[in-house]
């Protein structure tokens, strides 16, 4: 298999994991934000694809939940869910896969950096999505932090704990399967 098909496909299966994953939800009775597991797809992806391809990956499950497909939280898609409390969120993701993808890129092997850019990524979602939060639902910026933001820190940490660990162990497969290479200027790769 030729290296843009390989990339294609890896592209196009990160983002049908993203979409497996991205419904799976569970709602929380105080607040319009359902703790998900689309971050860890996110992440995911960008550990196995990189940043670049792995975005694209995050911005093909936005497309296509954005025509209708039920890929968002609860099994929901269209419009709606990006215009929604919860659209911030979503698209702040884009951003974070960018950021955790830049420093996954360079330091994959270095738990603690990747994990840096792990939460500089959310960070940025959580800056989009409170912000969008406050706006859709009138509220302030502490109540929408503390509707959307403030219960999931804990979780979401938890998730990047989990990937910290997972995602170089799937880079090295995928690296020894010959299906991705590793950036030769990689820094820190203690």
């Amino acid at each position: 298999m030729n290296t843009k098909t390989k990339e294609l496909t890896l592209t196009a299966l990160m983002a049908a994991i993203i979409c497996v994953l991205g419904p799976l939800s569970v709602p929380l009775p105080f607040s319009p934000v359902p703790i998900s597991l689309t971050m860890i797809g996110i992440y995911l992806a960008v550990y196995a694809v990189g940043m670049w391809r792995g975005t694209v990956a995050f911005i093909v499950y936005l497309l296509l939940g954005l025509v209708g497909l039920p890929v968002f939280s609860g099994f929901t898609g269209g419009p709606s869910k990006l215009l929604g409390p919860t659209g911030g969120y979503l698209i702040g993701f884009i951003f974070t896969a960018l950021i955790s993808g830049f420093f996954i890129d360079r330091w994959w092997k270095n738990r603690v950096v990747s994990a840096v850019g792990m939460i500089l990524g959310i960070a940025v979602a959580y800056v989009f999505g409170t912000v969008w939060l406050a706006y859709v639902a009138g509220m302030t910026f502490s109540q929408a932090l503390a509707a959307g933001v403030i219960p999931y820190v804990g979780f979401d940490l938890i998730k990047i704990v989990v990937l910290v660990i997972v995602g170089p162990e799937l880079k090295k497969v995928l690296i020894r399967a010959n299906l991705v290479s590793v950036r030769e200027d990689s820094a820190f790769q203690a």
